[in-house]
């Protein structure tokens, strides 16, 4: 393990100007990221870790107006803390069900929100420092995972130059519901649609976000849906016991007369980034609750796959996951 200077600031602006000054340092909040990047898989080596733990980015507050609430997440609120918020409960059950899925409950106690959002892809070619094909950790060496054993990559997003598949849940179920996130760096403050913060890996894979060395995460923003609003999160894995999806969809569904007037989907576990399928969303809105409306969106969802072998699989998956999520949502489960 690389040994590494520690700091405590007082504030956020000094977090960021103390991050921003280093090309090699990293932020620390919940450190399940750094424990398993830095100490375990040795991936990555941080000479200075800035502890943000402290700073008041913790609170989780209703703002808005009665009509257009919206959750105010602060960067460092922990999973479980925002997993049991009543507004989340009463009005977002796909974003505690993504929590509630996507971790055990003591990584949930010390896992961050900011953290969360921005972990590093679960690909075992980049976790694996002795595997030498990894755009995503040496830039130009290539994909491993394209020749080799790819079950748990990305059709979505992927291209020869990487396949890694996006890990966190949470951020499918808030880009279901055009979350926005709060940064602040050292030329001041600036907001970033979630579905614009990742990158899709291109010809770069090793730039993930659109985030500049040293802005800080500070809030998420996140628009509570209209009364009437149905949501569920929908995770196919391996095994219940918190492992990475499969393939997962959120899904929220307004349903009036009988036809759904407005559709809010996203997928995981089976692309680079969240993937927002805004084709499909299209494809419902207009459309009666059914097998035949529900099809024909998961058809547009997971259109033109980039597959090798080994996650042919996911293209079927990612549809039926999508289907019956829909089905879930708006009480049409057979």
């Amino acid at each position: 393990m690389t040994r590494f200077a520690y700091a405590r600031p007082a504030d956020a602006a000094d977090a960021v100007a103390l991050v921003s000054a280093d090309p090699d340092a990293a932020y620390l909040a919940g450190g399940t990221t750094e424990l398993d990047l830095a100490v375990k898989d040795g991936v990555i080596a941080p000479t200075r870790l800035v502890d943000i733990s402290r700073l008041p980015l913790h609170e989780i507050s209703l703002i808005g107006t009665a009509t257009t609430p919206i959750l105010r997440i602060g960067a460092t609120a922990t999973m479980e803390r925002l997993a049991a918020h009543p507004a989340v409960a009463a009005r977002l059950p796909l974003v505690r069900l993504a929590l509630l899925a996507g971790a055990s409950v003591q990584l949930r106690n010390m896992a961050t929100i900011g953290g969360n959002l921005l972990q590093r892809t679960r690909c075992r070619y980049f976790r694996d420092a002795a595997e030498p094909a990894c755009n995503k950790r040496t830039p130009g060496s290539g994909c491993g995972a394209v020749a080799g054993p790819a079950r748990m990559h990305a059709i979505l997003g992927a291209s020869p130059a990487c396949i890694a598949a996006h890990g966190s849940d949470l951020a499918v179920a808030l880009t279901a519901l055009d979350a926005l996130v709060h940064v602040r760096g050292t030329d001041g403050p600036r907001e970033v649609p979630l579905s614009e913060l990742y990158l899709l890996p291109g010809p770069a894979p090793d730039r993930e976000t659109v985030l500049r060395h040293g802005e800080l995460i500070t809030a998420v923003d996140v628009p509570v849906p209209l009364e009437g609003t149905r949501s569920t999160y929908l995770k196919v894995r391996d095994r219940a016991s918190y492992e990475f999806a499969l393939a997962s969809a959120a899904v929220a569904v307004v349903v009036r007369g009988g036809v759904i007037t407005d559709a809010r989907l996203a997928l995981g576990g089976v692309a680079t980034v969240p993937w927002r399928a805004r084709g499909a969303e299209e494809l419902l809105r207009g459309e009666r609750p059914g097998d035949e409306a529900f099809r024909a969106a998961a058809e547009a969802a997971v259109r033109d796959p980039f597959t090798v072998p080994g996650t042919e699989f996911k293209v079927e998956l990612a549809r039926r996951t999508l289907v019956r999520a829909l089905r879930m949502t708006t009480g049409e489960l057979s």
